[in-house]
């Protein structure tokens, strides 16, 4: 089935650092030469990125095609699972939704999932050399692995090899390991080839008893131990558990809402790297700060349920104190759609139908319609005439007096929203601030001083550094050799 040898990343749990292992390796592989392909079967994230053929698929595998060296397909995430609910989510296949589930019924979902997810990983296995595929969750899990196509399942069928990666970070490295040999399946541990040690912090040599202990009780052989790469911080993150409490850096201070459906919050990633600035991320129970230059509503994949959320938590009232001080909010996709003075749901496309009241801080409306719009765009920012690039990624249509006072052109369109002093507006454009010319002209007009940060040369950098990183402290030969001989 597969023209290109395959390696799977798996993990003894959530967060151990696959994702920034994977982008690591394919920067590595990438920079010899060889052409690597990012696979993940099965993701769960409501940070989204586009592709060129207009589709979604999980914000890590855009990075790890990114480290690669190529642009993102929706084959790259067959299977990509937008949680809507505390007990149901959007299932995406190949870059389009084809259900929403609960996870019971998702149960009996997944076997006829698996097709689609072969056919992709057949597709992008045509043109590569490797392809590194990774796991999601921890194939320990084996409650689930009827079914399974995110770990162990689809190694068996794919027959990609399989190494695990463990966190000594968190503590308890050796149970993690050890603990994965001794209750997953006999024939599903003749498929892991390995494993290694991810995050140590410290003197290596001291986990040396340790490591010789997990090779003989696993009978795995061991690929090597990464030390901690404090620079993981600098690549934006997939996961909203993954956003630090605040981010320090100048004096100009961004706060932004966690909502609890909080969807493409790349948003921030930029911002975070100005050295001129503090990214804050608020916290359910937690005030608007009174010193914020700006506030962002972030985007959302329950919309009319995060207003909810976001007025239980009182911020409805600091954002109107944060208008009377002259403050600034800027509000992106559903956050553009909560500063309106309603939100309309006929069809009842995110939940039960109804309209909700706004925020009421804009001079618009929206309507929820069953097209979603998904596509990669360009344009200009009106007020500095600076290029923007990113893209849209959202269902509902806006319209009202504000929207006479766009902010935006793309492609011969208007764009976006401004009450009339400017200091609250809106738009469906995320990804706005990687664009370093309208990034700088955006932060100047809230008073921090141009840092002149190149972005995506900075995140190219920190890539190459992880890769060497990699290079110093993992057998990448021993891992390409474990790649092509198989399973």
């Amino acid at each position: 089935m597969r023209s290109a040898p395959g390696l799977m990343i798996q993990g003894t749990g959530s967060n151990v650092g696959k994702s920034v292992l994977a982008a690591g390796l394919a920067r590595a592989y990438a920079r010899r030469g060889l052409r690597v392909r990012p696979f993940k079967p099965q993701n769960m994230s409501n940070n989204a990125a586009v592709t060129v053929d207009g589709g979604e698929i999980g914000r890590a595998q855009a990075l790890q095609a990114h480290a690669a060296g190529v642009a993102p397909t929706v084959d790259m995430n067959p299977v990509l699972l937008k949680p809507e609910t505390d007990t149901g989510a959007q299932v995406v296949l190949q870059g389009r939704r084809v259900a929403n589930a609960s996870g019971r019924d998702y149960v009996n979902l997944k076997p006829q999932l698996l097709e689609g997810v072969l056919e992709s990983l057949s597709r992008i296995s045509a043109d590569a050399d490797l392809v590194l595929v990774e796991g999601a969750g921890s194939p320990a899990e084996v409650n689930l692995r009827q079914g399974d196509i995110a770990n162990m399942g689809f190694a068996a069928a794919a027959q990609v090899p399989v190494v695990l990666a463990g966190d000594i970070d968190r503590g308890g490295v050796i149970a993690q390991i050890v603990g994965t040999r001794a209750v997953i399946s006999a024939e599903d541990s003749t498929l892991v080839k390995g494993f290694l040690i991810n995050k140590f912090r410290g003197d290596v040599e001291l986990f040396d008893e340790g490591y010789r202990l997990i090779a003989e009780r696993t009978g795995w052989p061991a690929f090597g131990v990464v030390p901690w790469f404090a620079e993981a911080a600098r690549l934006p993150a997939e996961d909203a558990a993954d956003i630090r409490p605040a981010t320090a850096g100048g004096g100009t201070k961004i706060a932004c809402l966690q909502l609890s459906r909080i969807a493409n919050f790349d948003d921030l990633d930029p911002l975070k790297l100005e050295p001129g600035v503090t990214v804050e991320m608020i916290r359910p129970g937690q005030p608007i700060p009174g010193d914020a230059a700006l506030v962002i509503l972030p985007g959302s994949k329950s919309t009319r349920g995060d207003l909810a959320y976001l007025r239980a938590q009182d911020w409805d009232v600091d954002l109107a104190a944060h208008r009377r001080r002259g403050g600034r909010i800027l509000g992106i996709c559903g956050g553009y759609q909560m500063l309106g003075r309603s939100i309309a749901d006929p069809e009842g496309i995110e939940g039960a139908p109804g309209i909700s009241e706004g925020l009421g801080l804009l001079e618009v409306e929206t309507t929820m319609t069953p097209k979603k719009r998904l596509t990669r765009v360009s344009g200009s920012h009106l007020a500095t005439g600076t290029r923007v690039s990113g893209y849209e990624i959202h269902i509902g249509e806006t319209d009202g007096p504000d929207r006479a006072r766009p902010l935006f052109r793309i492609g011969g369109e208007e764009e976006g929203a401004q009450s009339s002093d400017g200091r609250v507006a809106g738009a469906y454009l995320h990804g706005l601030f990687s664009g370093d010319a309208f990034r700088s002209a955006y932060l100047a007009g809230l008073g921090a001083v141009p840092s002149g940060l190149a972005y995506e040369a900075e995140i190219d950098a920190v890539l190459d550094r992880l890769a060497a990183h990699l290079e110093a402290h993992l057998d990448l030969d021993g891992l390409m050799a474990v790649a092509r001989a198989g399973v």
